[in-house]
């Protein structure tokens, strides 16, 4: 008898309460809802797909990280997250917390890669681990286009917190970058412990 694996439902439960969490208070209604949008799509696909497909443990720590640090942007909006202690220790001008959490999204690579591995559509785990790399740019790419839609569209304080380039006008080139760093992090983790029978 195969033994039950509850990990991933705790980690449901976790994000789960801080989406709720998040939806108390937040800095702006307008903007929570913007950025929780894509938290819960996420959320509900995950849930959706579970029976058809179920990641390992490492892949849903690192997509449910992203769920709970995109929950807490929500909140405060990215560029206000209480990140003071960070900013201040390293001397930093700007709230760096949106840039952690774009390195986090890439962190999603691992996923992405163990999905086209065990699906069989590749059959190399440093093909795997590439293709990962460049799943996350391709995302990190349409995000940032994305934001600036909606800026573009909304043109009010809603569309700017949602940008939230905290007046650095190579915030959307910054943000790919740590998207992307964040992937080649976690495809070498990848590559360096995935295993195919590992929950």
């Amino acid at each position: 008898m195969e033994e039950r694996n509850n990990f991933p439902l705790w980690l449901l439960v976790i994000v789960l309460s801080v989406v709720v969490c998040s939806g108390v208070c937040p800095f702006d209604r307008g903007v929570w809802w913007v950025e929780i949008t894509s938290v819960l799509i996420g959320l509900v696909g995950l849930i959706l797909t579970y029976k058809m497909f179920r990641f390992s443990n490492m892949a849903y720590l690192i997509v449910s990280l992203w769920l709970v640090m995109h929950s807490i942007g929500a909140k405060y909006s990215f560029e206000l997250v209480p990140f003071d202690y960070v900013t201040n220790f390293f001397g930093f001008e700007r709230n760096h917390y949106d840039r952690l959490a774009h390195f986090v999204v890439g962190m999603n690579a691992y996923g992405f890669a163990e999905f086209v591995l065990r699906k069989g559509y590749v059959k190399n785990k440093i093909i795997a681990a590439i293709g990962g790399v460049l799943f996350i740019m391709a995302i990190g790419n349409a995000w940032e286009l994305i934001e600036w839609l909606y800026a573009e569209i909304d043109g009010g304080k809603v569309g700017a917190a949602f940008l939230g380039s905290q007046g650095d006008i190579w915030d959307a080139q910054k943000d790919m970058l740590c998207d992307t760093l964040g992937a080649i992090v976690a495809s070498l983790l990848f590559l360096c412990i995935y295993n195919k029978k590992t929950p």
